[in-house]
């Protein structure tokens, strides 16, 4: 009778944990990318009243072992790591992970694995979730200008990020000088067509640079001049003027035609400091003489300096930053880690986990890569706990706590009965 009441004690301390387990689960329905946990009970040592006899010579048959159990205990308590459904949200700084990995983070001290990426930017410009975790990965180096994932991970940084000037260097101009008489328009003058490029000096300043192009006697040709449009650009070298010949079917005539190789030089005015872009290359291979209108297109590789204005990142967890000056650079990469068993990992708190003996080490490297998964941007993975499973199980659990609890209660009618005898 006092093992089974034992055994009925250890009955209502298992399920009480497991109870314990199942409110947390339910009270944690709507914590981002929760990750539910399963109550495992396995029986205590048995005690052995017989022991298994084997059949003998004379034609007795063998006997098997009889135990009498000694209650339950808690096996284990493992953890649910499967994903839970990703929410789309209108924060551009909510991310999650859409397969196995694990953002990083740390907080001076040591390294921490989440799932929970609704981050922001503190006032240092530093990456950051909600407990003010810093998020870790690898940012631009400032000297080279490129990213380099095999080195340690380090603190995302968007302090003091710009985007420096770079100076023209060459020029793409493409288009249809029209086979038919000049029309002249909006950009047209009575000389011939005029079309303005902006270009850059080595400080980011613009400038403007008009090619004016001029059709000849013959009918398949055209000049063109460069003519400088302020004070502070010169063109230095080169011929500031070229001729552009075509075919009968209208396709550039490289050998009869002349283009000019340039450099050009600006300076800053009163200072007198000069800035030289070097020479620039003037690229007209794409002009056509066909019976259209006239139309020109051009474009070039210089660039003012810019701001950092907005963030955007990618599906491998590339940060994009947008500019002022309209461009778009690839300034930081966030750090995924893998486990080999993340089953393994400990729950630390504030949706965070670290590494235990059974969980391996973290493997760190970019999204998309491994089995780390890939990143989706204004989203949050959501808890993975299903109210469903847990209601059932909350309600198996009560009715186990009940029988145990009566067990104890008739062993204790036994022995009130036990006592009784001697009256």
């Amino acid at each position: 009778m006092l093992r089974s009441m034992y055994s009925g004690v250890s009955g209502l301390l298992s399920h009480q944990k497991k109870m314990d387990v199942i409110g947390n689960n339910i009270a944690n329905v709507n914590t981002t990318a929760f990750k539910s946990s399963n109550v495992v009970f396995e029986e205590v040592f048995s005690q052995l009243v017989a022991t298994a006899t084997q059949p003998t010579e004379e034609g007795r048959g063998g006997t098997n072992p009889q135990q009498i159990g000694l209650g339950v205990s808690l096996g284990n308590i493992t953890t649910n790591m499967s994903k839970g459904s990703i929410q789309a949200t209108d924060n551009p700084n909510d991310l999650a992970i859409d397969g196995e990995g694990f953002f990083v983070v740390t907080d001076g001290t040591g390294s921490y694995f989440t799932r929970a990426g609704s981050f922001n930017v503190d006032k240092d410009g530093n990456l950051v979730n909600g407990g003010g975790y810093k998020v870790m990965g690898w940012n631009r180096n400032p000297a080279t200008g490129n990213i380099d994932i095999s080195k340690p991970t380090e603190p995302i940084d968007f302090s003091n990020i710009k985007m420096s000037a770079k100076s023209s260097t060459k020029i793409s101009i493409t288009g249809n000088l029209s086979s038919e008489t000049l029309e002249y328009d909006s950009v047209n003058d009575e000389n011939g067509v005029l079309h303005n490029l902006t270009i850059y000096d080595s400080l980011g300043e613009s400038h403007t640079l008009t090619f004016k192009f001029m059709r000849t006697s013959a009918a398949s040709d055209y000049t063109f001049e460069l003519m400088e449009s302020d004070d502070e650009m010169e063109i230095t070298s080169g011929a500031t003027g070229g001729s552009i010949s075509f075919t009968s079917s209208g396709k550039l005539d490289t050998g009869a035609s002349s283009i000019p190789q340039v450099q050009i030089t600006f300076s800053n005015g009163a200072e007198g400091i000069t800035f030289a872009t070097g020479s620039i290359t003037f690229d007209p291979v794409g002009f056509t003489q066909y019976s259209n209108s006239t139309s020109i297109k051009s474009n070039q590789d210089g660039y003012s300096s810019g701001e950092l204005e907005t963030l955007s990142i990618s599906s491998d967890g590339q940060v994009i930053g947008q500019f002022t000056n309209g461009l778009q650079e690839h300034i930081s990469t966030l750090a995924v880690a893998s486990f080999i068993n993340p089953n393994g990992l400990q729950k630390v708190g504030g949706n965070m986990f670290t590494t235990t003996w059974n969980s391996g080490d973290a493997n760190i490297g970019m999204a998309s890569t491994g089995d780390r998964g890939s990143v989706a941007t204004s989203s949050l993975e959501m808890s993975n706990v299903d109210l469903a499973t847990e209601f059932t199980e909350m309600i198996v659990t009560q009715r186990g706590f009940q029988a145990n609890s009566r067990i104890i209660s008739v062993s204790d009618s036994l022995l009130e009965e036990l006592v009784n005898l001697k009256r």
